[in-house]
């Protein structure tokens, strides 16, 4: 029976990195230690492609059909075409989109519950035809699957998929058989346990998407070539960070994925490590804080906000408003920028909740609005409600239109709240490249390749210090959702702007060298969420200032 139950926690382990899920497990005896499973796995697709879906919308006179296949048809739905619509089509999948102009293409999103996938529909006759592609998850390769699961004590064992970590629930195993869906997409997985193999249904609701078998994969020290990306110069000095590479590779550095390194605009430094690759989105967590303001910002600078010093509650949507009282009346978009709002929320309470606005506005107030400095996500995330009530468009097209677009991102996966709307206290997946590009832009006082894609005074006044976090161990100053921090390198002291994501995803601007930074980690739950500042001031920094 004891053989039978770490059996089952064993395989629990390996499988919730599939879907996208980390937990925590204690070993027992069995024949087989749970140190075996740690490392790198690779499984591969028993039909290549099978994620990479067709979507066709067929023009019926009035009526439209949208339908979504593979090798098979997945599933079909009728519904009425206009310039902008959004459809319900099975349990946690979705589809928003848009007509442009002339009525030539769909621009628009596959939903899976709170993920946003970004496509394009192209007219073909009385069709509008694209792809979604699910493979653009880090555990979800359009060549292989990869996934990992890490020792975090001797006792603990943690399961991560590549991109970051999540959770799966409704866990059930008979016999070989397991079943459970990711939390976060709402993929559903349906396995069979083998000796040396593990064959699992990736599935959206009854539909079976495509089966995957897994087998161990050793740990690639190898760099995939970086994709082709003519907004970026390749500087032909590169940055000599064998050290730190070194100590990647032994696990002194353990968890580093991603190392890109820009200087007067151009690549000085890029590399890959354990798997990654440069054209995978990453889930950059908190650190999309930063781009929240930025979005802010553009509101701003088109005249859609008049200023900070607004007050939150006249843009609270009505049905909330009882939430209001003399001190909560009192916030401003400034305060909610700052994390000054005074409500005493945080993320795992609201977003466990079954409506997250009425619980983080029906939280009590810890201080008076505008007193006190206390880093949390529900101050971001009620900018984000602020701002998607003051916009005469759906959210995801807005930053689309004014950020994401103007950088030439394409890439990526958009996250949102309950209401599907994109949620600004972090979760956007960007590629590292993107990453860069965002870090950039704010290096270069708003400007991308010639263009002003955010106002230069909006880009000052967000960097700038406004306050100090009190309720972290170092004090930070703060901007408008960005750190402060200073580095000391034989003996200079360099100052850095950055903005930070749980697990080590940093994005570091460093004014005084002209110099951007990103790296992304995998350091979850081993204590090392901060790794990437000592990366910078022990490895990088030598090297930007010779």
């Amino acid at each position: 029976m004891n053989k039978m139950m770490n059996r089952i926690q064993i395989l629990l382990l390996s499988f919730l990195i599939v879907a996208l899920g980390s937990c925590a497990q204690e070993s027992k005896p069995t024949d087989k230690s749970l140190t075996d499973y740690v490392g790198l796995w690779e499984g591969r697709e028993t039909h290549p492609g099978s994620l990479n879906m067709d979507i066709t919308i067929e023009v019926q006179g009035e009526e439209a059909i949208f339908m979504l296949a593979n090798r098979n048809e997945i599933l079909s739905q009728a519904f009425q075409l206009e310039e902008s619509f959004r459809l319900s089509l099975d349990e946690g999948l979705s589809f928003r989109g848009r007509t442009n102009a002339d009525q030539s293409v769909i621009e628009g999103f596959v939903g899976l519950k709170k993920d946003l996938y970004p496509t394009k529909l192209y007219k073909e006759g009385n069709s509008y035809k694209g792809k979604c592609n699910l493979s653009a998850l880090q555990y979800l390769r359009k060549d292989h699957f990869l996934l990992q699961m890490k020792a975090v004590t001797e006792e603990e064992y943690s399961a991560y998929p590549m991109l970051g970590t999540f959770w799966a629930s409704d866990f059930q195993m008979e016999g070989e058989a397991i079943s459970f869906q990711d939390f976060k997409t709402g993929l559903g997985f349906k396995g069979k346990l083998k000796a040396d193999e593990i064959l699992l249904d990736i599935h959206i609701g009854s539909h079976v998407l495509t089966t995957v078998s897994y087998k161990p994969a050793e740990p690639s020290t190898t760099t995939a070539i970086p994709p082709s990306d003519d907004r970026w110069k390749i500087s032909p000095t590169q940055l000599n960070l064998k050290k730190m590479e070194a100590a990647i590779y032994d696990q002194t550095l353990e968890g580093t994925e991603g190392v890109i390194v820009a200087q007067n605009g151009e690549i000085v430094y890029e590399q890959y490590f354990g798997g990654f690759a440069a054209d995978i989105p990453h889930d950059i967590r908190s650190a999309g804080k930063s781009i929240g303001s930025a979005i802010i910002g553009l509101g701003v600078g088109r005249g859609i906000i008049e200023d900070v010093d607004q007050l939150l509650y006249p843009y609270i949507p009505p049905k909330y408003q009882y939430t209001s009282d003399s001190l909560k009346s009192q916030i401003t978009l400034k305060g909610l920028l700052t994390m000054r709002s005074g409500i005493q929320v945080y993320e795992d309470t609201y977003q466990e909740s079954d409506d997250w606005l009425k619980t983080a506005l029906e939280a009590p107030l810890g201080h008076a609005p505008q007193t006190r400095t206390m880093y949390k996500s529900a101050d971001p995330f009620l900018t984000g409600v602020y701002l998607n009530e003051r916009i005469d468009m759906p959210m995801e097209f807005f930053i689309v239109d004014n950020l994401l677009a103007p950088l030439g991102i394409t890439n990526y996966i958009m996250n949102t709240d309950d209401q599907g709307i994109p949620y600004f206290g972090g979760g956007i997946h960007l590629t590292p490249r993107d990453i860069l590009a965002f870090g950039q832009l704010y290096l270069d006082k708003g400007r991308w390749k010639g263009q002003q894609v955010i106002s230069e005074p909006w880009v000052k006044e967000s960097m700038a210090q406004h306050t100090n976090l009190e309720n972290v161990a170092d004090k930070n100053g703060y901007g408008y959702f960005w750190w402060h921090h200073a580095y000391t390198v034989n003996g200079q002291e360099i100052s850095s702007v950055e903005a930070r994501g749980a697990g080590g995803q940093y994005i570091f601007i460093l004014v005084e060298l002209n110099a951007v930074v990103v790296i992304t980690s995998g350091n979850y739950r081993n204590g090392k969420t901060r790794q990437p500042e000592q990366v910078l001031e022990d490895y990088i920094l030598g090297e930007l200032l010779k």
